[in-house]
């Protein structure tokens, strides 16, 4: 009898999925692709124009604003990342290894910051600590002055102010990720080390901080990627970095090709901090030698102790969201008309429908591209899969001019193309609707719904299909009855998450926008700058609002994993 081999041995990876291998040219594969490339599209467009342009201004950039750029960039960066690193693990360590007063609420109320638009925070901020607002007013109630020239104030409008606003918005992310990575740890370890005579510091230092270094520098690139993409935050303290020179470039100074240049050295920063965030999320692995480890027992802090814990765990959360919801909701209270006011409403609208149309399509693509790349089974398409979430990455400011460039010409010679057959000029179909704005949400938050989608694809167990198959089912028909019934959970949890982070969107969105047409982002970003946080506060507590979602979610989840 002939011996199998040990690749006949060897089961086919489609059947671990209960599914065959389709055709090299299927549908499936094919519609995977071009998803594949209409996500990547940007990116690369960015990549050609910034070397071929029409007017290259690569060497005036490099001796007068790209050094300033760059500069401003690095400081304000790693500054954020600083301050978000040293505040979130520190905040972290306390709530994972000590019991205090309201330990456990602010365990979770260090997350709702998240919920607040780093822009609206620095509205709320300049609002608060302005010459006409209340500190600086109380302050000369109190001291008698009658002037700015009779005492002194830090300048509000400032990159240290920035750095604050952003730390204050993104401090989360180290928090949440150098929190799972402290309750991973085993209790014996700390015990060890409390009975060889280590005092709380020497603990934290020698044994808690470098089990948890990885997931502290993934959290910290996090933080600079979303430091580096922020463009109404820096725009409106009037910093100037590589975002806002992409902006001033290209929209004041008339050139797309300098602009270009700026966003490849933007996308090159960026996607150096992936690589170290991928780096350190492969090394962030923590082994138990005991099959049931036991988990860190907090120790209870009572008295002053407790109470300064409290304070400083506190102290995020006041700055990143009550401070912003306090200011905000003042002025929407103090001016209720500004809730009927037309524009606001149709802003409303608007970031319903281009939200929405955004949500849904980024889902719909990511499901088929994801269950496509699973049928072919190849190594090209499994290779490509991960490169189509680093739209993600990739500033709004980027996608941008990555998107309304090709557009815009393929938008021309569709128009005369009608136009040569019909004799009917129907304008601008593409770049002078929403359409530009759809595209560009739908690749900057792929990564979402391609994430959720493929860890749910996941977790189906191969019989179901491979049951639906034997009964005659087609691939298509499987999708259909099987997976996205038993996957709609989690298919509606990343519609939702896709909705709340367009809906927060704000430099793509101003690029690629209509001409008067307004979202909520848009309308607080064009309102605050002209001083009318009035006006601008509805729109502001909308994005809020819808922001809190997607924390309720996280928080919901986190939960239940703590209960698994």
């Amino acid at each position: 009898m002939t011996q199998p081999s040990a690749r006949d041995a060897r089961p086919d990876a489609r059947q671990h999925h209960g599914l065959k291998r389709v055709s090299k040219f299927s549908g499936w594969s094919v519609g995977a692709a071009v998803i594949a490339l209409i996500v990547l599209m940007p990116l690369i467009a960015v990549v050609w124009i910034a070397f071929h342009p029409s007017d290259n201004i690569w060497p005036h950039l490099m001796e007068t604003t790209l050094p300033r750029y760059m500069r401003t960039t690095a400081i304000l960066a790693f500054g954020v990342a600083g301050l978000a690193a040293c505040v979130g693990t520190g905040a972290a360590w306390l709530v994972s290894m000590y019991r205090f007063p309201f330990s456990k609420t602010l365990e979770w109320l260090m997350l709702l910051p998240l919920a607040i638009p780093a822009y609206v925070g620095a509205y709320a901020l300049v609002d608060f600590l302005e010459y006409a607002g209340p500190v600086q007013g109380l302050m000369r109630s109190v001291f008698g002055w009658q002037s700015a020239r009779d005492y002194w104030f830090p300048e509000i409008r400032s990159l240290g102010s920035a750095i604050v606003v952003l730390a204050a918005a993104l401090t989360p992310y180290v928090f949440l990720m150098t929190r799972a990575a402290f309750r991973e740890q085993s209790g014996s370890v700390y015990e060890t080390a409390r009975a060889l005579g280590a005092g709380p510091f020497e603990r934290f230092w020698r044994v808690g901080l470098p089990l948890a270094r990885p997931a502290i520098a993934a959290g910290t690139a996090v933080v600079m990627m979303e430091t580096v993409s922020d463009y109404g935050t820096v725009s409106y303290f009037a910093v100037q970095t590589l975002t806002t020179g992409i902006f001033t470039t290209w929209l004041e100074g008339g050139n797309a090709g300098g602009a270009s240049q700026i966003a490849s050295v933007v996308l090159l920063v960026v996607f150096l901090l992936v690589a170290l965030e991928k780096s350190s999320r492969g090394r962030a692995r923590f082994h138990q030698n005991a099959r049931q480890a036991r988990p860190v027992t907090p120790i209870p802090l009572n008295g002053i102790q407790g109470w300064l814990a409290t304070a400083l765990c506190a102290v995020p959360f006041l700055i990143g969201f009550v401070l912003p919801v306090s200011v905000i909701t003042h002025h929407a209270i103090g001016e209720p008309e500004q809730w009927a006011r037309p524009g606001l409403i149709s802003a409303f609208w608007n970031t319903l429908t281009v939200a929405g149309s955004a949500a849904f399509l980024t889902v719909i693509a990511a499901l088929f591209m994801v269950y496509g790349v699973r049928l072919t089974g190849r190594k090209l398409p499994r290779l490509i899969l991960p490169f189509t979430t680093l739209g993600y990455a990739a500033p709004g400011a980027v996608l941008g001019i990555g998107i309304l460039f090709p557009l815009a010409g393929f938008d021309h010679v569709l128009a005369d193309t009608v136009l040569a057959i019909t004799g009917y000029d129907p304008g601008l179909l593409l770049t002078g609707t929403a359409f530009a704005i759809v595209l560009a949400y739908v690749v900057r938050f792929f990564a979402i719904a391609q994430g959720a989608t493929d860890a749910a694809l996941g977790r189906v167990a191969p019989s179901l299909p491979m049951a639906a198959r034997s009964l005659g089912q087609s691939l298509g028909g499987t999708l259909r009855r099987v997976y996205v019934p038993l996957i709609r959970g989690s298919v509606g949890t990343a519609l939702l998450l896709v909705f709340v982070d367009c809906t927060k969107e704000l430099p793509a969105t101003l690029l690629l926008r209509p001409f008067n047409y307004n979202t909520l982002a848009t309308r607080v970003y064009d309102k605050a700058s002209l001083e009318q946080l009035e006006q601008a506060s509805p729109a502001a507590l909308l994005v809020i609002g819808v922001g809190l979602i997607a924390v309720l979610l996280l928080a919901r989840s986190e939960n239940a994993a703590d209960l698994s």
